[in-house]
């Protein structure tokens, strides 16, 4: 199986972070799962919420009609448009369709590796620090609940498990996040471990 990926180190500050040099994705742990080319660009906004109690992470739960991901936990996002002016573009327009989240009060800082889905999407994770006075309003044909998972839990290595699964007799592997009563797992869960090598190793500094 290949080498699960690699650990990116942040520069100094809080939660700053460093811009990635290679792309991850599904085919990391599953050579085989590499989508044929061209990709598409996408983009997702992982929302770090600036709560009193610790940084916790917004995620969304899909709707059951998608034609992809239904019911699945993701970060908001999606293509990227002719429209966008780049990436960060992209990722904060798509969160005040999707949730309604007001871009104001959205301060990006940096970006996750570029992570290559199975599907053909290239998804750029914008990371960014969002006030806590935020009002969400969920578009009801793409987002059925939105929550928030908080950073330590994220950060407690126990808490990110590798799995597997047969699927049309093949042995297929991906990361998961359980939490509460959620389960999230694929490319999202992939993404949030990315986030967890980058942070894990400034948890408990000053």
């Amino acid at each position: 199986m290949a080498k699960p990926p690699g650990v990116r180190r942040a520069p100094k500050g809080p939660v700053a972070l460093e811009l990635p040099d290679e792309r991850r994705g599904d085919h990391d742990l599953n050579p085989d799962m590499m989508p044929k080319l061209p990709l598409t660009a996408a983009a997702v906004l992982v929302p770090l919420v600036l709560r009193a109690e610790g940084l916790t992470i917004l995620l969304t739960q899909r709707t059951e009609h998608l034609a992809e991901h239904a019911g699945q936990v993701a970060f908001p996002g999606g293509r990227v448009d002719p429209e966008d002016a780049d990436a960060i573009a992209a990722a904060l327009r798509e969160a005040e369709e999707e949730i309604g989240l007001a871009r104001q009060l959205v301060e990006p800082i940096g970006q996750l590796d570029t992570y290559v889905t199975r599907t053909g999407y290239e998804v750029t994770p914008v990371v960014g620090l969002v006030q806590p006075r935020f009002e969400l309003v969920l578009n009801p044909l793409e987002v059925a609940d939105a929550f928030e998972l908080p950073l330590a839990y994220l950060l407690d290595e126990a808490n990110r498990r590798m799995e597997s699964k047969v699927y049309n007799g093949i042995e297929r592997h991906f990361w998961t996040v359980p939490w509460e009563n959620r389960f999230i797992w694929g490319a999202t869960a992939g993404m949030l471990v990315n986030l967890a090598e980058i942070l894990a190793p400034r948890a408990g500094t000053p």
